[in-house]
């Protein structure tokens, strides 16, 4: 499998290493880095002072040309009528996105031995895997330390691992 991340907007460095990283270890893909695109501006609500996540995906589509694409943005996305969302997957489509906006957010239970940036990369390399994992078919897990488990909150992100449960792993 082939994927293209597509940055939209400024993305640090770490974070692209971080999200390619999750790829290549959880789905054993090859992965292409595409230079980055200004931010779509059509997709931007005033109102909400975030930008419409199914935007970002349709971007990646145009952009990326692999089996599965997937935008990473810093900026804040909504969906419908979600506060915000981590990321956002058409099930068994080719597009995808992920932002780190919210991943930046302490987690209610604190830290114990690991750095804040160590932490963060954990997240935008589960999301990423989460992300694609949608594209390849699956859906949310009941298991509540797979990478597919459905986490809104940063907690739950920490709590799960990065990889996938062995029934979710059977699916791919």
């Amino acid at each position: 499998m082939h994927v293209d991340i597509v940055p939209v907007g400024d993305v640090p460095a770490p974070i692209k290493r971080a999200a390619s990283a999750g790829l290549r270890s959880v789905y054993g893909c090859d992965v292409m880095l595409h230079d980055a695109r200004t931010l779509p501006e059509d997709a931007y609500d005033e109102s909400r002072g975030q930008y419409r996540a199914e935007a970002f995906i349709e971007l990646a589509g145009r952009v990326g040309s692999a089996e599965k694409n997937i935008a990473l943005t810093t900026e804040d996305l909504f969906y419908r009528r979600r506060n915000y969302v981590f990321g956002l997957a058409y099930l068994s489509g080719n597009g995808s996105v992920v932002s780190t906006y919210r991943l930046q957010t302490a987690a209610d239970g604190g830290r114990l031995n690991r750095s804040e940036d160590e932490v963060f990369a954990g997240r935008v390399r589960k999301e990423v895997v989460h992300e694609i994992g949608h594209t390849l078919g699956l859906e949310h897990c009941d298991d509540e330390r797979c990478v597919m488990n459905f986490s809104p909150t940063v907690r739950e992100v920490d709590v799960k691992n990065q990889q996938l449960c062995a029934d979710c792993s059977t699916l791919v």
